[in-house]
């Protein structure tokens, strides 16, 4: 089959026009055209009042390679790559070692999915509570203002992304189109179809609960093993080899492979490895707020008059600035018709994120606008990160009123450096509420200068960015890992063989997509290694 890329046509284009623009750029006759199937579809909306949609198309027809070399040239035309996934080995009915898997988010799920299909029956462990049971002590702090430290946005089945916007996109290399099969799998278990050619697909919460539940039943149909409130205390390190992991309650799971997904919140963890010696060193990271506006305005302005078109749902944006003080800000896991969403791991702290449904339907658009820092920012020890997070996020505790209330302020008042009082035109949609005040000094000195710019400068591109009734919820923290576990080039932490620092946490992923391909790529090299030596 032949692929065809950058198609454009209209956005209310009729039916047949697709079938007439194939025939026009290869310059063949309808009866040429055997079938043709959709890969992907997505929007150009650079010009408001001429939005495009634009279509990857793999196609079916008669003399291809006649064809292909007639238009050799044209960068757009290539054969259909094969996105089919093959497992790299399969394990012998007697292996007598099983792996284990710390963490359920995205990189665990796929990596024990994967080891589960090949066949090696993996333990996988999470220090938090099945996804239904965890979405209960969310909400509870949500709603109610009760923090459970095992059982919230960060810790259990799901991970972090499970309260998310569910964005399945990334800009991840992939030559060996691991991405497809992580939406394969998503497919399988419930997802809508379309994610599989839509160019920005998003799941949501809701939808995420019940999917990950379909990945654990067919993990365990497969003979895995999922163990809940189950929190690795310690890895077993003899000679600079795995052996296994204590458990928290004192029980030893033996094993020379254990995978390392416990996502970037996994700060006891992150500090067990450390003391164990472990090789980590700090890595940048962001930090920021969260800035909500009305969904209409965004969709005006990043649409024009073809706002609320079916075809185009809520718009998304993507911003950045780069500041007189050497800093970029940008926007970051923007979430459009989303809600931002209280994000601790730890009592006593606040920490914001965003979230949005499948519908994207609530009234509200937020961001994180957030400014890149370096472990200059924070120099010390590889774990000095966690620190610098922690004072925020109690600084913001303090400033919220002590009650998981998040600090807020209007934008006006922020750009003008005054103290808030009373919302307007925008009610923040994070719960349990909004303290208003002055977030100058949750963040340091160059962040608030860095933000103050760019926000102005983001209202030249999205004309009522810098609006004075827009809302800035503090504090965004958890951008990304601030470790890095580094890894050689069979994924095993260079100085621990058999332990596979994987995703997010160990700071080789970023979203639940990418955090999924990372996993796939470990639960081969587990594989590999464990038939080399059976």
């Amino acid at each position: 089959m032949l692929r065809i890329t950058e198609l454009k046509l209209p956005l209310d284009h009729p039916e047949n026009a697709i079938k007439t623009a194939i025939l026009s750029r290869l310059g063949i006759s309808s009866d040429q055209l055997i079938t043709y199937t959709l890969f992907r579809q997505g929007h150009d909306a650079r010009k408001r009042d001429a939005i495009s949609l634009v279509y990857t198309l793999d196609l079916e027809i008669k003399n291809e390679q006649a064809i292909l070399k007639r238009l050799e040239n044209d960068p757009h035309l290539s054969v259909t790559p094969d996105t089919t996934y093959h497992f790299v080995t399969r394990a012998p009915v007697d292996m007598p070692e099983r792996p284990v898997v710390i963490g359920t988010g995205p990189c665990g799920l796929f990596a024990g999915l994967i080891l589960a299909q090949m066949g090696f029956k993996p333990i996988i462990l999470e220090r938090g509570k099945e996804v239904r049971e965890r979405t209960k002590d969310t909400f509870g702090l949500w709603r109610k203002g009760i923090f459970n430290p095992e059982s919230n946005v960060q810790f259990g089945e799901g991970g972090a992304g499970t309260f998310s916007d569910g964005k399945l996109y990334t800009q991840i290399k992939d030559p060996h189109h691991y991405g497809r099969k992580v939406l394969t799998e998503f497919v399988k278990a419930g997802a809508p179809a379309e994610i599989l050619h839509v160019s920005k697909p998003h799941i949501g919460t809701f939808k995420l609960v019940s999917m990950v539940e379909q990945i654990r039943a067919a993990i365990e149909s497969l003979g895995g093993e999922i163990r809940f409130q189950s929190r690795a205390d310690q890895i077993d390190i003899a000679d600079g080899q795995v052996r296994g992991v204590i458990l928290a309650g004192g029980e030893t799971i033996s094993s020379n492979h254990v995978v390392l997904a416990v996502g970037h919140s996994a700060r006891d963890t992150f500090k067990m490895l450390y003391d164990r010696g472990v090789y980590i060193e700090a890595k940048p990271f962001s930090i920021g707020f969260r800035i909500e506006h009305p969904q209409s305005l965004i969709d005006k302005c990043r649409f024009g008059n073809h706002a609320g078109h079916p075809l185009l749902g809520a718009a998304d944006y993507k911003l950045v600035h780069h500041c007189r003080n050497g800093r970029s800000v940008y926007s970051f896991c923007m979430c459009p018709g989303g809600t931002v969403v209280a994000a601790t791991s730890e009592a006593g702290h606040v920490v914001t994120n965003g979230m949005s449904q499948y519908s994207r339907n609530e009234r509200n658009a937020n961001s994180g606008i957030v400014v890149g820092i370096t472990p200059d920012d924070y120099p010390g020890h590889p774990l000095a990160g966690i620190d610098f997070q922690r004072q925020l996020e109690a600084h913001a505790f303090k400033l919220g009123g002590e009650s998981y209330h998040a600090p807020g302020q209007l934008v006006g008042d922020f750009l003008s450096n005054r103290p808030s009082s009373a919302f307007g035109s925008v009610l923040p949609s994070y719960t349990p509420g909004v303290h208003l005040g002055d977030l100058s000094t949750a963040l340091p000195d160059y962040a608030i200068d860095a933000i103050r710019e760019a926000l102005p400068a983001f209202d030249k591109k999205i004309k009522g960015f810098a609006m004075n009734d827009a809302v800035l919820t503090g504090v965004e923290t958890r951008t990304s890992s601030p470790i890095r576990i580094k890894r050689n080039a069979q994924y095993q932490s260079i100085n621990t063989h058999g332990l596979y620092p994987a995703g997010e946490g160990a700071g080789y992923a970023g979203g639940i997509l990418s955090a999924a391909v990372d996993g796939i790529k470990i639960a081969e090299a587990v594989a590999l290694d464990m038939i080399s030596r059976f």
